[in-house]
Formats: structure tokens, sequence, C-alpha cells
């Protein structure tokens, strides 16, 4: 299934600053005990940066792998880079008792327990009203209120944000009276359509390797790593502290080591979630419409300079299909 089927050139001083400011408590009043992991004081900033950001941790895997199995090897290969991701809950698919463990499992571990809707409901359609929306929003908070690193960010479902003025400033206003801020994407990607690929085969063949799509997986995640880094540094003229989507999925949790030191291998450094949304270009708002996708892809489209880059949406399973389709996966 489609993610999407339902479906300026520098950041200004002024609003640097104030974020600067705002951000340390933006994220922790009451909300987020966390210190940042001990391997961050030595992290090389000439480096490249990234941060791990996982989508909908569920408890209906597959056959091939339960979600315990799955959660334990996620946890296990961050652990081994000493850092703290951010898992965005997306409150159906763990609203019950199994679901509070798998939460508690990455709370105790320190990682950012944050909000990603509770009906992946998709905004950019007349058929999901603001008050829907909203509605669906709040209704989240009760499922990851309980955890202690539960924190005020936000993620969008398909990084969409609005398929008009009033229902994207509408929400951005809620999300600010809440005292939320956006979890934005900057490296988006299709790793949710490999491991899609990946069940589809072992449906058909049980003890299918999972190494093809593994290496795929690792070339894609870091084909799109260098564009959006590279997009960064022409939108705005330095690097940025970047966020990586990945999905709680079968195929990750396989093979999430490998990826993680796939990108230490070209050059990237891991740090905390907490550390990258630190970065001052997590403060803004893009003007675009409609409004979403990766917060680097919303700045280039906010330029009008960039068209001849930029695809809409900017990622999707039609662009990995026919690669995929030619290699046999």
């Amino acid at each position: 299934m489609k993610r999407r089927k339902f479906l300026a050139s520098a950041v200004k001083t002024a609003g640097a600053a104030a974020c600067a400011q705002i951000l340390p408590c933006a994220l922790r009043p009451g909300l987020l005990a966390q210190e940042a992991a001990p391997g961050n004081s030595s992290k090389d900033s000439t480096r490249p940066q990234l941060a791990l950001t996982m989508d909908d941790p569920t408890l209906a895997l597959s056959s091939v792998l339960k979600w315990q199995d799955a959660n334990t090897r996620i946890l296990k290969a961050i652990a081994a880079k000493n850092v703290r991701a951010a898992l965005f809950v997306c409150g159906k698919r763990v609203d019950e008792a199994d679901g509070d463990k798998l939460l508690t499992a990455w709370d105790e571990a320190g990682h950012l327990i944050c909000n990603h809707s509770y009906s992946h409901l998709f905004y950019n359609n007349d058929r999901t009203s603001y008050e829907n929306f909203a509605s669906d929003f709040l209704k989240n908070e009760k499922v990851i209120a309980p955890h202690r690193n539960r924190t005020s960010l936000f993620r969008y479902p398909f990084l969409k944000e609005g398929d008009t003025v009033e229902k994207r400033d509408r929400f951005r206003a809620l999300l600010k009276e809440r005292g939320y801020r956006v979890g934005y994407v900057t490296i988006d990607a299709s790793d949710w359509y490999v491991n899609q690929r990946f069940i589809d085969r072992l449906r058909k063949e049980p003890k299918a390797a999972s190494a093809p799509y593994r290496d795929y997986l690792i070339a894609h995640l870091l084909d799109r790593a260098k564009f959006y880094r590279q997009l960064a540094l022409d939108v705005l003229g330095r690097d940025v502290r970047h966020t990586l989507l990945m999905h709680f999925n079968v195929l990750n949790a396989l093979v999430l080591s490998d990826v993680m030191d796939a990108f230490e291998a070209a050059g990237w450094q891991w740090i905390d979630a907490s550390v990258a949304l630190d970065d001052p270009v997590f403060c803004s708002q893009p003007q675009t419409l409609p409004a979403g996708e990766s917060l680097v892809w919303a700045l280039a489209k906010e330029t009008a300079r960039f068209e001849d880059r930029l695809r809409y949406p900017g990622e999707d399973d039609v662009y990995e299909k026919p690669k995929l389709d030619a290699l046999g996966l």
C-alpha cells in the first residue's frame, strides 16, 4: 500500500536566536527528564551528524518475527552506538497492555517517546477535517502519558501537514498552544516499502534471505541521506544535524545494526535525537502548500529555486518499485 496513497534560502538570524532560547525548555518542562548519552560529548562536529527517529511501533508485525524479538533487536542495535533515538507512537498500534510493555522498554532505555497521532490519519485531503485531526492528536496523549521520557514532539502521519492554509495554520496554532514542536524529518526515505517487498517475498518463499533487501535498503538510505544533506547545504549554507526516518518493522529489526554501521562507514556520525532536534532549523515553519514532506524538502520548495531537484511526493514506493522489480526483489 502506498505511503502517500491517501495520499527561505536560509534560516533567519532572529528566528534562529529565538529558537535557541526556547528549544531546551520546549522539550522538557514536566515532559522530558533526559540527559545526552555520554558518547555525545566526544562527537566530532566536523562529520555530518544524524539521529535515528523511528515511527509506528506495533504489536502486529508478521509470523516471521514477534514484536518482542523485533523490539529487543532494534533497541540492542541503537544501544551499541551509545545514542538515544526518538520513537513516534501511533496509539492504535499499541493501545493495549503489551503495547505499554513495548513503549516501556524504550522509555527505560532513555529514548524519547513522541506523539504520532492515534489513528494515523492522512491530513492532506478533504476527508480529514481539522477537527478530526486535532481530536485524534489529543487522543494519543493518553497513550504516551505514562512514560517518563514522553516529550512534546509531534510528527504528522505521512509527513503531511495540511492541504489548505487554514488546516495547516490552525493545527500549528494548536501545537503551539499545547507546547509542542514538530518532530521534523530531514532525511526521508522509503524503508517501509522495502520492508513490504521483503514480507511479500517471505509469504511466497518463507526461507528467502534478507541480505538482498538489506543491501538495497542500505544503498537507498545512504543515497537519500546524500541527497538531503546536499540540499540542506545548498538551501541553508550549512550542515544541519539531521533526523533520519525509519519504521518499526521486520526488516529494520533484522538489519538496523548493519544500517547504522554503514552510515558510520560512509562518514556519518550518530547522535542523540534530542541533540539533533536542538538545531535551530527545527524551529522552521515552511509556508508551502500542500504542507509537509522532509523539512529540508519544504525549505527548498519555499525558495522556489530548486524545482529541478524536487519531486512530489519527496519519497514514495513509485520511485523504488522499478528498481526492486529490476533486481527481482
